[in-house]
């Protein structure tokens, strides 16, 4: 298959009551509709082919986008590839299935997190805050995390939606994951409050991240 293949698969396996939803959930780009799970069985059927998938990113779709997320090789990719494929983000959830299957997964992740926690791109931002709060859940050493719950107390209150959302994480799992800083973290969330009234399903947690931190701590004392 090559890329004008799957956008025409995807053309007819689209739908404008999924393009309708995509766009509610802020996809801001190209878009067939199409559902996650056939997007996936077609990762199945092609397998790991990087050219195609880097051929399928430069098509601007979203459904293309996400699938070649899930073919591509990240240790293919140098860090400039990742920044620039990062800065041509649209969506949130490719920027999060960009996280779990490309620089998560990266040799050098440690020197992208560095170079995106600087950037002025909002998306390259929010990729850097991903990667350091996945450090912190794994291994905080190294990290400033006094530093960062100050960087995240200036920052956050003004911080574009998709930065905020993963400065938050950070600021949750710092207090998760570090007992000696976990009322600090708390008195911060509270002080900020955001994401305090954020609607929450039922059987969920909230992503306040007073509520969050409260909740982990309690199961992890189980």
């Amino acid at each position: 298959m090559n890329t004008d293949d799957i956008l025409a698969e995807f053309e007819a396996a689209g739908s404008e009551r999924l393009r309708a939803q995509n766009a509610r959930h802020g996809v801001d780009q190209p878009q067939f509709g199409v559902k996650m799970g056939d997007i996936r069985a077609m990762a199945k059927r092609i397998k790991k082919n990087h050219p195609l998938a880097i051929d399928l990113w430069s098509s601007g779709y979203f459904e293309g986008q996400m699938l070649a997320l899930l073919i591509l090789n990240p240790c293919e990719l140098t860090v400039e590839d990742m920044d620039g494929m990062v800065q041509s983000i649209r969506s949130p959830q490719v920027a999060d299935w960009f996280g779990t299957n490309v620089s998560k997964k990266h040799p050098e992740k440690e020197r992208a997190r560095q170079m995106w926690m600087v950037s002025d791109h909002s998306w390259a931002l929010r990729a850097g805050w991903s990667l350091t709060a996945e450090r912190i859940a794994k291994d905080a050493d190294g990290l400033n995390l006094e530093a960062l719950l100050e960087r995240i107390a200036t920052e956050m209150p003004t911080a574009s939606p998709q930065v905020q959302w993963m400065m938050n994480t950070t600021l949750a799992f710092i207090g998760i994951h570090d007992a000696a800083l976990r009322e600090q973290a708390v008195t911060l969330g509270e002080r900020m409050g955001i994401y305090r009234d954020y609607p929450t399903p039922k059987g969920c947690t909230s992503p306040f991240a007073p509520i969050w931190i409260a909740e982990m701590v309690r199961r992890q004392a189980v």
